[in-house]
């Protein structure tokens, strides 16, 4: 499990770290797998305003369903 940082892809604003469990591209966030939340936590850029995600039960736990394209990740 590796901790990635998670960015505004408008802006570049910082979003989350996260524990990333698996390889691959970034999908969706588990609310218990976000280590540090740097949003007001409305899955809004706190710099811009864009809307980056969705609420979502997956799996029987809530996560954030990330949009496509509104945001990139670095280790």
């Amino acid at each position: 499990m590796r901790v990635i940082k998670i960015y505004c892809q408008q802006c570049g604003a910082l979003l989350y770290h996260y524990r990333k469990a698996k390889p691959g591209h970034l999908v969706k966030c588990y609310q218990d797998m976000i280590v540090k939340d740097f949003t007001q936590g409305d899955l809004k850029c706190p710099r811009c305003g864009q809307q980056f995600a969705r609420k979502k039960i997956i799996h029987n736990r809530p996560a954030h369903k990330i949009i496509q394209g509104k945001v990139y990740s670095r280790r």
